[in-house]
């Protein structure tokens, strides 16, 4: 029952990666449940579950005789990912490579962790499954947008030039409040999955630091230090986002998962080379703002 469960969320952490990194496009179908059951190598009634979870969260949406649709509206900061250009890199990966070491550094900064969670969870499950060796030490800190500052981002759409009323207020009140929350939850969620790895005595040193800084990321940043580096734009939309109660907002948003991402990697042969500035400037705004702030 327990190996169940687990490879349960090992594939609700996959499906998710997939969907994230747009493998999965909106509006596009699952494989089908016989095909998902042999490629994890488990019952259709798993993948029934896993599958149930998935329309729960607003990932999917399922009917009879049509199979499994990812939602072509993503819940919150899960705009529609677009199909993978050239010279784009997907965060999958990235983490991947991170904890196929000995020692998995990172430093993050991000509007919401939402991403990094799903990534999270999935290498945390195949830690617990052995699919991949479990790392001696997890050291992460992160860098987040601090309730004390306004947020620019989601806020309601109005008309060019219309007067900004009461309403308007209420719907921007609602909207960042529900931001705060979904950052609240993944930041909980991420931390949670790795820190029980080191309380079920499956990782023997797990650090998780996380630090609000008055900052409203224009980008998100993952750093491994002296090794490679990702790096994209939050790009700002028209997008009607669907609330928990099934009202609908037209908001500008961000988008976040499925978003742009470059990779750079640091050579240590070459103190000139684009990888290598580039990680040893953004390390070093990194590890300022961190000191920065964690000192204030």
């Amino acid at each position: 029952m327990g190996e169940n469960r687990g490879k349960g969320a090992v594939i609700l952490a996959t499906l998710r990666s997939r969907i994230a990194d747009g493998e999965y496009q909106p509006g596009s179908n699952l494989p089908a449940q016989r095909a998902l059951a042999a490629e994890f190598d488990v019952s259709r009634d798993t993948i029934q579950r896993v599958l149930g979870v998935l329309e729960d969260d607003g990932w999917i949406e399922s009917r009879q005789g049509s199979g499994s649709k990812v939602r072509a509206t993503l819940p919150l900061q899960l705009a529609s990912p677009t199909k993978v250009p050239a010279g784009r890199v997907a965060l999958g990966p990235f983490v991947a490579r991170a904890f196929a070491q000995p020692v998995v550094e990172l430093d993050v900064f991000t509007f919401t962790s939402e991403s990094l969670d799903t990534h999270m969870r999935v290498q945390a499950e195949a830690i617990r499954t052995e699919q991949i060796p479990a790392p001696e030490r997890i050291a992460l800190r992160i860098l987040l947008p601090s309730d004390a500052i306004e947020l620019p981002y989601p806020r309601a759409r109005t008309p060019k030039d219309a007067p900004v009323d009461g309403g308007v207020q209420e719907l921007d009140r609602i909207l960042q409040a529900r931001t705060r929350e979904i950052i609240r939850r993944h930041t909980s969620s991420l931390r949670n999955a790795l820190r029980s790895l080191k309380t079920d005595g499956l990782v023997d040193e797990v650090e998780v630091k996380v630090l609000e800084v008055p900052l409203a990321p224009s980008h998100k940043l993952y750093l491994r230090r002296g090794v490679e580096g990702l790096m994209g734009p939050y790009r700002i939309v028209e997008r009607t986002i669907l609330m928990d109660d099934d009202t609908e907002i037209e908001a500008w948003d961000v988008l976040g998962l499925g978003s742009t991402l470059i990779r750079l990697v640091y050579d240590e042969g070459d103190p000139n080379a684009v990888g290598t500035v580039f990680m040893k400037s953004w390390q070093d705004w990194f590890d300022a703002c961190w000191h920065r702030y964690a000192s204030a």
